[in-house]
């Protein structure tokens, strides 16, 4: 009921707005990377949302609505904690509703604002998997459905050459109808760290494409966010025609996984950089690399001192929780690329590396990470906006966070009690079918092997099912 009533408000609002405009080819769902491959940089023949844009009004209005249902059977399991998947048969649905709002103040600088609802749930809410089946869940259940501003981003373009046709306008990165391929783009605000690192335009957008939250991010990306996925920050983005560099400053949660966030930069931040490079390994396919590195200061525990406790006798039990200090510094690597194939297959792949001696804080408990997949569209059987995609992913955690949950500690998503280690491997596949204009419905179908890093647990089947509005 609650997602009826958030499906009507958008319906209202974004119908009142766009009737009657000329339609723009431009989804809002996720931000594609700069430049979009040539399979990408063509408007389908079928409109792509439900309702008309307009190209040329300084102000934007548009919605989106995702509904993601999962399911799996009984496993095996010996034995379990508080924090495992659950090894009977279970259910959940989770809803997301987002209003995108935006306004164009001059040539060069706009305002975003976005409202969103999150509503429903996760498996086992969301815990025992580090590689998490549903990247819409909101990881704390307590917080509920209710509406919450997810952006509200003041953006300033610094023009470094010409101007040219905006091709991607979309209220998530920019509604402004002209860019330099050559510019300083300068943000402030809260937003999402994950809209402008670590984007891939195969495996990023969990509306459209994969559903697990390490397909469509670095799982060992730690990247600053609350418990629903924004934080506060500035980001400056240089953008050239064949590379861009990017760094963000942001702030940290207070507490791990925590909804609220320190603004004391002296004792909490993130810094991110980014390298995007674009060569042109053949003139008619788009190749895309990127380089990450971040450092993150926070409230962070340490998984020797936690062990060194317990096993001193000092705690019952193995607690990061109580062995946190102001201060602590997590850090890590990232690399992901993108290659076209044809007009319609493309491959990608991502790689990841954190320190992994203190306390997976922000993202999930991964510390070493690797990925590779692809996707294919269906133009030859006359079906342009169907895609196919299919990735493999395998995750690990350092030798001090395996004993760490080895010996009963828990973090906040692991801990069985116990821990026989093994990497946590997951397939995934979708199919994602335009029904018509901005409907689309989505088959997905994911194979866990040793959840949670356990080789007494599993694997396990995650079948579902996933339906997406773009408004």
């Amino acid at each position: 009921m609650r997602t009826c009533r958030g499906l009507a408000l958008l319906c209202l609002l974004t119908g009142l707005a766009c009737a009657q405009q000329p339609t723009s080819p431009t989804s809002p769902t996720t931000p594609e990377p700069q430049p979009q491959p040539q399979s990408e940089g063509q408007p389908d023949a079928e409109q792509e949302t439900i309702f008309n844009h307009s190209e040329t009004a300084r102000w934007w209005i548009s919605g989106q609505a995702n509904t993601i249902f999962q399911f799996h059977p009984n496993f095996h399991s010996p034995y379990s904690s508080a924090n495992s998947l659950n090894a009977r048969h279970e259910t959940a649905t989770s809803d997301v509703v987002t209003l995108y709002t935006g306004f164009e103040l001059t040539k060069t600088t706009e305002v975003l604002f976005d409202l969103e609802s999150a509503g429903g749930g996760g498996l086992s809410d969301a815990l025992g998997l580090a590689g998490f089946t549903n990247l819409d869940v909101v990881r704390n259940p307590l917080l509920g459905p209710k509406p919450y501003i997810a952006r509200i981003i003041l953006h300033k373009v610094i023009a470094l050459g010409e101007f040219e046709k905006n091709p991607q306008r979309n209220p998530v990165t920019s509604i402004l109808k002209e860019l330099p391929k050559r510019r300083l783009d300068l943000r402030i605000g809260k937003l999402g760290t994950a809209d402008y690192f670590d984007l891939n335009s195969v495996g990023s957008d969990s509306h459209l494409q994969f559903m697990n939250w390490v397909a469509d991010n670095n799982g060992s990306y730690d990247y600053a966010a609350d418990t629903r996925g924004y934080t506060f920050g500035a980001i400056a983005e240089y953008q050239d025609t064949n590379w861009a560099l990017r760094f963000g400053e942001m702030l940290m949660p207070k507490v791990a996984n925590g909804p609220d966030l320190d603004f004391n930069l002296r004792r909490a931040r993130a810094e991110n950089i980014e390298l995007e490079l674009r060569p042109t390994l053949h003139k008619d396919r788009a190749t895309v690399l990127r380089f990450l590195s971040y450092v993150n200061h926070a409230n962070m525990g340490s998984y020797r001192e936690a062990i060194h406790a317990f096993q001193a006798h000092i705690d019952p039990v193995p607690s990061i929780e109580a062995h946190r200090v102001q201060g602590r510094i997590k850090y890590g690597f990232g690399f992901n690329f993108e290659h076209e194939l044809t007009q319609t297959a493309r491959i990608f792949g991502r790689t990841g590396w954190n320190e992994g001696q203190n306390e997976s804080f922000a993202y999930t408990e991964v510390n070493q990470s690797i990925q590779f997949g692809g996707d294919y569209r269906l133009k030859m059987l006359h079906r342009p906006s169907d895609k196919f995609g299919a990735t493999f992913m395998t995750q690990g955690i350092s030798r001090v966070h395996q004993l760490y949950l080895a010996l009963g500690g828990k973090g906040f998503l692991l801990g069985d009690g116990q821990l026989t280690y093994g990497r946590e491997d997951i397939l995934e596949a979708y199919y994602t079918a335009r029904l018509w204009r901005g409907v689309s419905f989505s088959p997905d179908v994911q194979y866990v092997v040793h959840p949670g890093y356990n080789r007494d647990r599993g694997p396990v089947v995650v079948p579902g099912l996933r339906l997406h509005l773009e408004l």
